[in-house]
């Protein structure tokens, strides 16, 4: 019996994806609805980095499943400057958000996509067998779509934080002076 991994992003993300999270970020003093906005940005970069983790797999998987089907003389690694060049991937559905926060701990996100294939190791592709990478792409897929609805749920927030700062700027609830001297201090 296999054991589901985790939602991506877990507890951390779980939070800011609870209903009452931003109804009451809003009741929260400046610095804390700024330091929530800090941290909802950093868990949805931790999400990015997974998905483009996560997908590099998949594409990587399904193009091997492809390989075999069409009898591709070629190896797998022949074809790896094809698959990294993305192509066929659709057009990226991201909100061009500009990133300036690295992931946290990317060697925990290694492990959990690593985990979404438990039994197939893909370090050994070409010795896996059709079945072991038709589920292992299934397993990443499915996981792909869960992440990637988190992630979208995640950037709801931090627009939903930001227009709370951006509303107590505009009616004078807040001073900028006061923003420029608290983020001079981080």
């Amino acid at each position: 019996m296999s054991t589901q991994p985790s939602p991506a992003g877990g507890a951390a993300v779980d939070a800011l994806l609870d209903p009452s999270f931003l109804e009451e970020a809003v009741r929260l003093p400046m610095a804390d609805v700024r330091r929530l906005r800090r941290e909802a940005e950093q868990e949805e970069v931790n999400l990015s980095y997974t998905r483009r983790l996560l997908q590099g797999r998949l594409d990587i998987v399904k193009r091997e499943l492809q390989r075999r089907a069409e009898h591709d003389g070629r190896s797998l690694v022949d074809l790896l400057p094809e698959i990294l060049a993305e192509k066929g991937r659709g057009p990226a559905h991201g909100l061009g958000r500009h990133q300036t926060v690295q992931p946290a701990r990317p060697e925990d996100y290694e492990s959990w996509v690593n985990s979404l294939t438990r039994g197939a190791d893909l370090s050994a592709i070409t010795d896996l067998s059709d079945e072991s990478l038709e589920s292992a792409a299934r397993s990443l897929a499915e996981a792909e779509k869960g992440l990637s609805e988190r992630r979208r749920g995640v950037q709801q927030v931090m627009d939903g934080l930001a227009g709370e700062l951006g509303r107590r700027y505009r009616d004078g609830e807040a001073d900028v002076a006061a923003l420029l001297a608290d983020e001079g201090r981080h």
